[in-house]
Formats: structure tokens, sequence, C-alpha cells
């Protein structure tokens, strides 16, 4: 199955590793430093067309992981996985 995220991006859902609220998550300093390092190398993929809710970490077979910022909040994004996981 797939998840859009929002701005036209569709992602695998097998690929998901986490789908977090970026407000409550980078509270944490240790989420703060893993998204600063991620933005760092490359590995952040911004698909909001406003500010950012959610972000999204993925991880493919041959690729490092991912993080996608969606402008979605985590529950929408969580909701449409387990919606379309029943279809």
């Amino acid at each position: 199955m797939y998840l859009h995220l929002g701005g036209g991006v569709v992602i695998p859902t097998q690929e998901i590793l986490a789908v977090c609220d970026l407000d409550n998550a980078s509270s944490s300093h240790r989420t703060r430093a893993f998204l600063r390092r991620a933005q760092q190398e490359g590995r952040v993929v911004n698909v909001a067309e406003d500010l950012p809710k959610s972000f999204v970490l993925c991880a493919g077979d041959s690729s490092p992981a991912l993080v996608y910022l969606s402008q979605l909040s985590s529950a929408t994004l969580l909701r449409r996985a387990e919606t379309d996981s029943f279809e």
C-alpha cells in the first residue's frame, strides 16, 4: 500500500519506520539533533506547502533513511495509513 504525504508525494507504507508530530518530537534534544543531521546530509524532503506539522521517517532497501516533512498532522497520516490497509 501507499501513503499520500501531501504535495503530490506518495510513499510505500512498508518503508515507513515512524510517523511523528513535529512539535512534540522536536522538544527532545536528541530528535532535534537527528533532524539537524539528516538536513545536513541532504536526507530531508520537505513536501509541506506551509509549516510542517509532522515528519515521516522512511528507510528503503538500498538507500539511507529519508525524513519527509509534511503539512498533514501525524494523526491524519496514521488514519490514512490505517484506512488504506483495510481496502
